[in-house]
């Protein structure tokens, strides 16, 4: 298994196992050299979001980069004001503006009931922006498209009106926070699940059973977390600004966790905190 290996989604298109996650990292000169940083590391997943606010940055050191389009796979996010058939719509053409490309490997809906749009007719606006997506997909601009933060119960809002099921669920997944009743559902309905923040934003570092896990196998503790989330079969998103540690999260191929390791991870219970409710965050 390496960073160019990939997950099969739903619909046939591949994406690479492990991707270089930018959310908090700022526009301009940092998030161009985290880029091109996590390009020379080998990464060829690329994860932003209109709400990062640094697609410009990082479609120019794609491009600087001169890596070949087709060996990459570029995720982007809706915007959180975004959620109706034209408003989506226009905001796919502004992300594949910014990202400098004619299309997208993988566009999701950020959040299924952000505040914004969050009243009686909060469904209605999820469905239409669904629809947006899906348009956006028959037509070629967008080779796959899912969701982030979802919950079983949006995803039953969405399956009322669908006719293209979402292939992703991008969730907080990381030691001590994993939400198991929305893995399982889409582990049932083949939904890939991408770990957000797969190192508890920083804050598993200082986690006791993690570190003595690092020491047995020679490790840092950012790899313990990525090897986990891989062999559970996620699609962990390890975020860095840093060259020295986008490079080290890059070395997770080469040991495993022992199913008596994993289980001590799996036991860990919010020890980095829990992600936000979806139909309650004030965003």
């Amino acid at each position: 298994m390496s960073l160019v290996d990939t997950y099969e989604l739903s619909n046939g298109v591949k994406i690479p196992v492990v991707g270089f996650g930018t959310w908090q990292t700022p526009s301009g000169a940092v998030a161009n050299f985290a880029t091109k940083a996590a390009l020379t590391s080998g990464y060829r997943h690329i994860d932003t979001a209109e709400m990062y606010g640094n697609e410009a940055s990082i479609g120019q050191a794609i491009k600087e980069a001169g890596i070949s389009r087709k060996s990459l796979f570029i995720t982007s996010k809706l915007n959180n004001h975004a959620h109706s058939y034209d408003k989506a719509s226009a905001a796919i053409e502004q992300s594949l503006k910014d990202l400098q490309t004619d299309y997208l490997d993988l566009f999701l809906i950020h959040w299924p009931n952000p505040k914004p749009s969050r009243d009686e007719n909060w469904q209605a606006h999820l469905q239409d922006t669904w629809r947006a997506l899906e348009d956006a997909y028959k037509a070629g601009k967008l080779r796959a498209i899912g969701v982030s933060n979802f919950k079983p119960h949006h995803f039953e809002i969405l399956a009322q009106t669908q006719t293209v099921a979402p292939m992703v669920n991008q969730i907080r997944i990381c030691p001590g926070d994993h939400d198991e009743e929305t893995i399982k559902y889409c582990r049932d309905h083949n939904i890939l699940l991408e770990a957000y923040s797969p190192l508890g934003t920083g804050k598993i570092f200082s986690e006791p059973t993690m570190q003595k896990i690092a020491q047995e196998l020679n490790r840092s503790v950012a790899q313990v977390c990525i090897r986990w989330s891989l062999q559970h079969g996620f699609l962990p998103l390890p975020k860095s600004v840093h060259e020295d540690r986008i490079e080290d999260n890059t070395h997770v191929f080469d040991f495993e966790l022992s199913q008596a390791q994993m289980a001590e991870i799996d036991a860990l219970d919010g020890v980095v905190g829990y992600a936000t409710d979806p139909d309650t965050a004030s965003f």
